[in-house]
């Protein structure tokens, strides 16, 4: 009869058949905190006997020996961790009576979890003394396997059962419980098996009692009995073995040991049919198992492979495990949901599922939406689908526009309920109630909640007055209404305009359509020409002369004064932009000034020295080279490289100390330079953009760039070339281009942008002409909103990554930390945090907003950056610069090489401003060239005479 035959079946004792213990897992109580619920009040528990309090002030539990108070806990009712708190502390303190309504009132707002579910059935069980109390059990059991489908949960609810055998009815209740068991998780490969198999014993248990008393003889009716329960045994095991399911094998074995007849060929065919689809999913069960939690990508994986297997009963079921184990994902309800809406159509299904997916996802109003439309589709009463509409406003969505989204989805259900064949009636009346009070919700609650409109476009009202004029002829009442909407700073905008105009188009009559663009033209401010050529067309097709002739008049008026307008704009900007360029060319020619002044010392002092050590009194041929210009971050050692000529001249001249002697890392620096000045310049293929990247804001006192690159990218891949950018002196620049074999090397050396590299941030990006390709620029982070991830702002500079993620991490599963730093690699006291879903990052914004870390208050919001917006530049701007001949420099731009040798005191100005005389302007040097005789060239000789003789 099988091993498990005798195992004892009453509540509490004998042994329970559990699935492979390696496939057992345990699932830690989710932590959900719904964004920004609207209405906060205290959690009444116990009437007065239990109170939640601010954080800070904690649990008072009154009658209770001590004072809980945990640092999370908050008064508002839509805190689930707040409700897990409190059960924790009247389960520590024995209060049974006030834990049970503790539960009650939690799971009023959320579906539980298994564990919840378990310890609160046990407490349950324990109390249960009389008949009455195992019905409420029962019932307890019947909303438990509600909330998800958790085969400990129904294991636990048909052993339980067991225990009521002897009442009336007590073993065909049993048996109810064991075939719903069977229905919800009876497919489950990992463990379906362990409720197979307690049915089993369960039958098996009643076929020992129907057995006659050793020695006697069976009666008919006894024989007929047997043989209906031997039935009914086998019907179990043929039906398992049909199935998919962990250890089948096992279960074959059993069966051909129980049964005295050969096993019927049809069920060895199931059972190997059933054991190659075993296999097939046998990947996905192994990569769940060894998947972290929470395996959404191999539970999508495991979705995608039942939807083409095409199993409706599978695919339930494997959903169900996936929200399970990802209840806070509301991407993966609505694609259940939608499941559910599109094939099975189950009325209490589908509605099982949509109420759970809101009660687990509050905040996101797609759910709230089609859970409305699931229940219109399926008849519910008008009274339950406004209840739960009410729900939906109370269940704190993150934007304003949510609720612009349910109030229309409500409303459009309204609509949809009223005869608009009937001049006046109950529906009609409720719909035009429900747009006045979506109109005033808007205008208030949204302005006190997110201080904004929450219908800036008046999209309420729009369809509110199509709804009257189309649906209602009445269109008086939507002449109102958009007289409301553009007294509400709409009527600049020519669409809003055009809207209303083909309303009266369709609906109104001549009158009015001209009416409405006459005021148009009047106000629009955007796009004025486009509605003057709506009048225009309008008097041109059904007009008189005389509305033509206003109509011309008014339009040429009014375009005039947009004209004139824009005209005076662009005098101002063109002004503005004028005191800039003035103001730019002020601080240019004040540096210009500056420089040259001190180059004109540095020269009058070498020429002093030097006509001293001349017994001629002439200067040399060869050509004294200019100090470059100095990179902003250099050291010591680069100061010392570029003005290491003129130090001696410049100690003897102005008092300064003698330089000190070069160490000989300095000399070895100084000879790797003049190696690399030597060098000759390698220009960058564009040919080869595809396999090279561009390697920036490297430390200028990089030693040896070239070798210390090839070893930080060696693990991408085989590179061709790696080509530091040096100066003219031979001095590295802080880039460099490294060129790889393959384009999939390239694409790797991408990832190791930001890298630290010698205390700075090393950039990698792709190697673009931004030439050819002005607009583009590398940005690896998102710049849209995020609602997992959140911006912190205020931060010390000393705070770091670890300490960062240790406060966010008692909030949700932190998934990366990113602290903001500028080109130097040093702490701007910005950081940005990416969690695991929004739930978890709105529960961070409530508690971490405002706290005060090492003496700095922080700010915490969901990340959602502004958007940049370019400065456009003004006509006048545009057309100096196409105007103004540009300078005509070599391929590096103005280098050091390109500096003339001229002296400022004979020099001309390259561009100077034209003057005006006696109203003429005079030509500039642009236009007149030099004259034959002037000369071509001068030597420095030449210079130095000039100016000792002046």
């Amino acid at each position: 009869m099988g091993a498990t035959q005798n195992a004892h079946l009453r509540h509490g004792e004998g042994d329970r058949a559990l699935p492979d213990p390696k496939y057992t897992s345990t699932r830690q109580p989710a932590k959900r905190q719904p964004p920004r619920p609207c209405t906060k009040v205290s959690l009444s528990v116990a009437s007065a006997d239990c109170k939640i309090f601010n954080p800070g002030v904690g649990v008072a539990v009154r009658g209770c020996k001590v004072i809980f108070n945990p640092p999370g806990l908050s008064i508002n009712a839509f805190d689930y961790n707040c409700h897990l708190d409190l059960i924790k502390l009247l389960r520590q303190e024995g209060e049974l009576v006030k834990l049970r309504r503790a539960r009650q009132k939690m799971s009023e707002l959320f579906p539980l979890t298994e564990e919840i579910w378990l310890d609160w059935l046990k407490d349950e069980i324990r109390m249960a003394s009389e008949n009455a109390d195992r019905e409420k059990v029962y019932d307890l059991f019947e909303r438990a396997v509600k909330d998800y489908i958790c085969p400990e949960i129904w294991l636990e609810y048909a052993q339980y059962s067991i225990g009521g055998i002897g009442l009336e009815g007590g073993i065909e209740r049993v048996r109810s419980v064991f075939e719903r068991a069977l229905t919800a998780v009876g497919l489950h490969v990992t463990k379906g098996t362990a409720i197979w198999e307690a049915y089993r014993e369960f039958e098996n248990a009643i076929l020992e009692t129907a057995q006659p008393a050793p020695g006697s003889i069976p009666t008919p009716e006894q024989q007929q009995t047997l043989r209906e329960q031997l039935e009914k045994i086998h019907t179990l095991f043929r039906r398992q073995l049909g199935i998919p399911l962990l250890d089948m094998e096992t279960t074959y074995a059993e069966y051909e040991e129980w049964s005295e007849d050969p096993i019927p060929e049809v069920v060895v065919k199931n059972y190997k049919k059933a054991l190659q689809q075993l296999e097939k999913c046998r990947p996905y069960e192994e990569a769940l198992l060894v998947a972290e939690t929470p395996k959404l990508a191999e539970y999508q994986a495991y979705i995608d492979f039942e939807m083409k297997v095409g199993d409706p009963a599978r695919i339930q079921l494997i959903y169900e495990r996936a929200l399970a184990e990802n209840c806070l994902v509301p991407d993966l309800w609505a694609r259940y949901n939608q499941y559910l809406d599109r094939q099975l159509k189950v009325k209490e299904l589908v509605l099982s599922a949509h109420d759970r997916a809101v009660r687990n996802c509050p905040w996101t109003v797609g759910l709230w939406i089609r859970y409305l439309l699931a229940m219109e589709r399926h008849r519910v009463g008008h009274r339950t689908i406004s209840d739960i509409f009410e729900k939906a406003l109370n269940a704190g969505f993150i934007q304003a526009m949510d609720y612009v989204e349910i109030w229309q989805a409500y409303l459009d259900y309204l609509r949809r309920r009223v005869d608009f064949t009937q001049d006046s009636s109950k529906e009609l009346e409720e719909l035009r109630s429900a747009f006045a009070r979506a109109v005033e919700y808007l205008k208030q609650e949204m302005e006190e909640g997110f201080s904004e409109s929450g219908d800036p476009s008046c999209t309420i009202m729009q369809n509110w007055a199509r709804v009257e004029a189309r649906l209602c002829n009445n269109m008086q009442k939507a002449r109102e209404l958009w007289d409301s909407i553009m007294t509400k700073g709409n009527a600049k905008y020519a669409n809003m305009w055009l809207e209303y105009y083909n309303l009266e188009r369709a609906h109104g009559d001549t009158q009015h359509c001209r009416k409405a663009l006459h005021r148009a033209v009047q106000c629009t401010s955007d796009y004025p020409e486009h509605v003057c050529d709506v009048l225009l067309t309008l008097e041109r097709i059904e007009g008189t002369l005389e509305d033509w002739d206003a109509a011309v008049q008014k339009t040429e008026n009014r375009l005039a004064r947009v004209n004139e307008q824009r005209a005076k704009a662009a005098e101002k900007e063109a002004a503005l932009a004028k005191l800039e360029e003035e103001k730019a060319e002020q601080r240019k020619q004040a540096r210009a000034e500056k420089k040259a002044s001190k180059k004109a010392k540095k020269t009058k002092s070498g020429e002093k020295r030097k006509a001293e050590d001349d017994d001629d009194g002439e200067w040399g041929q060869e050509e004294v080279e200019q100090p470059s210009k100095r990179h902003k971050g250099d050291g010591e050692a680069m100061l010392a490289d570029e003005e290491g000529e003129d130090m001696e001249v410049e100690s003897g001249l102005f008092g300064r100390s003698a330089p000190t002697r070069a160490d000989p890392l300095s000399k070895q620096k100084e000879k790797a330079a003049s190696s690399r000045k030597e060098a000759p310049k390698i220009l960058h293929d564009s040919n080869k953009d595809n396999v090279t990247v561009f390697v920036s804001n490297l430390s200028y006192s990089m030693t040896e760039p070239e070798a210390k690159l090839k070893e930080l990218f060696e693990s991408c891949g085989e590179m061709a070339e790696v080509r530091p950018v040096f100066s003219n002196k031979g001095l590295f620049r802080g880039y460099c281009y490294v060129e790889f074999m393959e384009e999939k090397s390239a694409l790797k050396a991408l990832e190791m942008d930001r890298r630290v590299v010698e205390g700075r941030p090393m950039f990698v990006s792709p190697c673009i002409d931004k030439n050819k390709n002005p607009d583009f620029k590398v940005f690896r982070y998102s710049t849209a909103l995020e609602k997992h991830k959140l911006f912190i702002s205020g931060l010390p500079f000393s705070c770091t990554k670890e300490e960062l993620e240790e406060m966010c991490k008692a909030h949700g599963n932190v998934k990366d930390i990113r602290l903001v730093t500028n080109r130097a690699g040093k702490p701007k006291g910005l950081a940005y945090v990416e969690f695991e879903n929004e739930a978890q990052a709105s529960q961070a914004v409530l508690k971490m907003d405002g706290l005060t870390i090492k003496d700095h208050v922080i700010k915490v919001a969901i990340s959602n950056p502004p958007r940049r917006r370019l400065p456009d530049k003004p006509e006048a701007e545009r057309a100096s610069q196409l105007a103004v001949p540009r300078q005509i420099y070599g391929a590096r731009g103005k280098g050091r090489t390109q500096l003339s040798m001229m002296p400022r005191a004979l020099q001309r100005q390259s561009n100077p401003p034209p003057k005006a005389e006696n109203g003429m302007v005079q030509n500039s040097p642009a236009t007149s060239s030099v004259s034959p005789e002037e000369p071509k060239s001068m030597s420095n000789a030449d210079f130095a005479r000039m100016l000792l003789k002046k």
